[in-house]
């Protein structure tokens, strides 16, 4: 049965393979019952008769027995939390493996591992997490591969074929842009069987839109095929549907990727205009200067770059980022990595309106030959919003207004950069935040993702760079006339 996405928040690697871990000789482990092979996705060290309770799947769990009393009990519990594997230490509690504990691994289908006396539980743990350290890198780096080849097939002359193209070598196996009722529009890499694209077209209409709102994604399997089928942004029902003969760390990533290139690429009624603008902004991202792409989106156009991130715990993924810039109006929008604030660059000076779950930061608005200013004003402004908790704040544009338009702009800029001239970027950034969270440090810590020592050590050296008693209130106001001119 189809299975649409969810559920508990995968470790942050991939797997490993049990035959990676067991050809680290040096640990001297040996397989002595079960099947051969298994995926781990941690490692847990228990001497509980029953650690159930501990378990969240997928663990190489490392026991000396101390308190084995009941070996099919015992794993038969650990199978039933999800455990990967078993690794038994020998002495000092067994001499040897305990010919019950390796007849009920047998008879339950878990891997169990034999450690010598000399081989501390902690040598095992570390080889796992060396594992999972290059296979992440591995994983990272193809991600970033396919995501630069998807880039590129989509500033080609026919995009949509040439990102299925590329989205199909890149997972070896079929990618299919497909109608709501199933009907192939576009279609690349080894068309799989029968039964497989009757599978595939079936899982298609789980995710397609329709009168009642449904998953956004589902998989599903078939024999070796594994099926993959995500709904497409635009309202007009599209799904890109998948067909691999592997899954592998990383897929969903690069499937995402194309999620959103499609979505944009596939958007309805996309005249000339439109098709340059888009033009424009895929040459950008690929390097071009501002200044030669102008011309297509209109030097007189003004945009909006807002910065958002997540509200509490909820998921941050391809599908859910362009949901928001969907709401915002714009499908030009930015994931980021990791911890990195979603961008959302939004044609137009619209005021931008709080969205549910999520934090923002907005800039003013600026042309397109501006956006890296614009970038730094919607990083500070969501800064702001996150020390203050508050779920909408804008960029402030008033520098130029009250008693700051009595001096000509030309000689606050000059004083500006005199004043501040001693601190660099960082010092510059803290102490501007610092003083518009009016001199709070656990606020500019926040605002800044740094530690709160740190910002008094950069506060300190503001103050001894620029001779000034930063707790005097006319310190503090000119300080801040000047870094509103910057």
């Amino acid at each position: 049965m189809p299975e649409a996405a969810g559920g508990p928040t995968p470790p942050p690697t991939p797997p490993i393979p049990l035959g990676e871990l067991l050809a680290h000789e040096e640990l001297g482990l040996r397989r002595i019952a079960g099947p051969a092979e298994a995926d781990l996705l941690w490692v847990h060290t228990s001497e509980m008769a029953d650690p159930y309770p501990y378990l969240l799947g997928g663990e190489l769990l490392l026991s000396a027995g101390v308190q084995l009393t009941d070996p099919d009990t015992f794993v038969a519990r650990l199978v039933e939390a999800g455990a990967a594997a078993l690794g038994f230490g020998v002495t000092p509690v067994f001499d040897t493996v305990p010919r019950e504990l390796i007849e009920a691994c047998d008879r339950h289908g878990l891997p169990l591992l034999e450690v010598p006396p000399e081989t501390p539980f902690t040598a095992i743990a570390r080889a796992v997490w060396r594992l999972m350290a290059e296979a992440r890198h591995r994983e990272l780096r193809r991600v970033t591969r396919a995501q630069q080849a998807l880039a590129t097939a989509a500033a080609r002359p026919d995009p949509v074929p040439a990102v299925l193209h590329q989205l199909a070598a890149q997972l070896e196996g079929r990618a299919a842009l497909l109608a709501a009722d199933g009907e192939e529009l576009h279609a690349s890499g080894r068309r799989p069987a029968p039964d497989v694209a009757a599978a595939l077209a079936r899982l298609t209409r789980v995710v397609a839109a329709g009168a009642r709102p449904g998953p956004t994604s589902a998989t599903d399997a078939l024999r070796d095929s594994h099926l993959s089928a995500y709904a497409l942004g635009g309202g007009q029902g599209l799904v890109l549907a998948l067909a691999t003969d592997r899954r592998v760390a990383g897929d969903h990533t690069i499937a995402g990727v194309a999620v959103v290139l499609l979505s944009l690429l596939a958007a309805p009624h996309q005249g000339a205009d439109a098709a340059g603008r888009s033009a424009a902004l895929v040459r950008m991202l690929l390097g071009a200067d501002p200044q030669d792409v102008a011309p297509l989106l209109g030097d007189a156009e003004l945009w909006t770059v807002v910065h958002a991130r997540r509200s509490g715990d909820g998921p941050v993924d391809p599908l859910t980022t362009g949901a928001l810039g969907a709401a915002l109006g714009s499908a030009l929008v930015d994931a980021g990595r990791g911890g990195d604030a979603v961008r959302v660059l939004i044609p137009g000076a619209d005021r931008i309106t709080p969205q549910p779950g999520w934090t923002l930061g907005t800039s003013a608005p600026a042309p397109i030959t501006a956006l890296d200013l614009a970038d730094g004003q919607a990083s500070r402004a969501l800064g702001r919003a996150v020390a203050t908790r508050t779920p909408l704040t804008h960029h402030l544009t008033d520098a130029a207004a009250g008693l700051a338009a009595l001096v000509p702009a030309d000689r606050a800029e000059a004083h500006a950069r005199a004043l501040l001239a001693p601190l660099t970027e960082p010092l510059t950034e803290t102490l501007r935040c610092w003083l518009s969270l009016h001199g709070s440090w656990d606020r500019t810590a926040t605002a800044l993702r740094i530690h709160r020592n740190t910002v008094r050590q950069r506060i300190a050296r503001c103050a001894a760079l620029l001779d000034a008693d930063l707790d005097d209130m006319d310190v503090r106001t000119e300080l801040w006339f000047a870094l509103r001119q910057r």
